[in-house]
């Protein structure tokens, strides 16, 4: 019993070491994006007024629903989305399913049209990815703020490190007594 007692209480500080060591990794992923959002890739869609208050990074993905029997997913270069000219794709992301997958893997503008006329009835999608800016760095308000702040934001991380570890000792001190 006195073992049993031991191993819960070992296996409660390695519990807590992960979640401690999972809550100090930053957090870093793509964003998967339902081109149109409710509405998917389809025709009276105005998708330049869809895509106007987003951002697109490197490594994020652009998810097409669409009807399978009637429209496609084209990259085309600028002058063909222009221009709605689907006869030389740069590449064709229809699968036959109507869900249809694009990684953005190259910080670059992006022309999407469907073929079949209908980028004429408005299915054609210009973005721009970019890098993920760095996160932002903070302003000292003034001297004593700017002090106290970065006191406690560098200390914060061992604070909670210090709180959980004594916890799981107590935790585990408390079962064998």
């Amino acid at each position: 019993m006195e073992v049993l007692r031991r191993v819960d209480g070992g296996g409660l500080l390695v519990a807590v070491a992960v979640v401690v060591l999972l809550a100090a990794v930053p957090e870093v992923s793509a964003t998967r994006w339902t081109v149109g959002g409710n509405m998917g890739w389809t025709t009276n869609v105005n998708y330049t007024i869809w895509a106007q208050d987003k951002h697109f990074y490197y490594d994020d993905w652009l998810f097409f629903v669409y009807d399978r029997n009637q429209m496609n997913v084209l990259e085309v270069n600028k002058t063909d989305y222009e221009n709605c000219i689907s006869d030389h794709p740069l590449h064709n992301f229809t699968t036959g399913a109507g869900r249809d997958v694009v990684h953005l893997n190259v910080t670059r503008p992006y022309y999407f049209i469907s073929g079949k006329g209908f980028c004429y009835g408005g299915m054609k999608l210009a973005i721009h990815v970019e890098h993920l800016p760095p996160p932002p760095s903070s302003s000292p308000l003034n001297e004593k703020s700017s002090a106290l702040r970065s006191t406690y934001i560098s200390h914060t991380p061992f604070i909670l490190t210090a709180v959980f570890a004594i916890t799981a000792l107590y935790e585990a001190f408390a079962r064998l007594w």
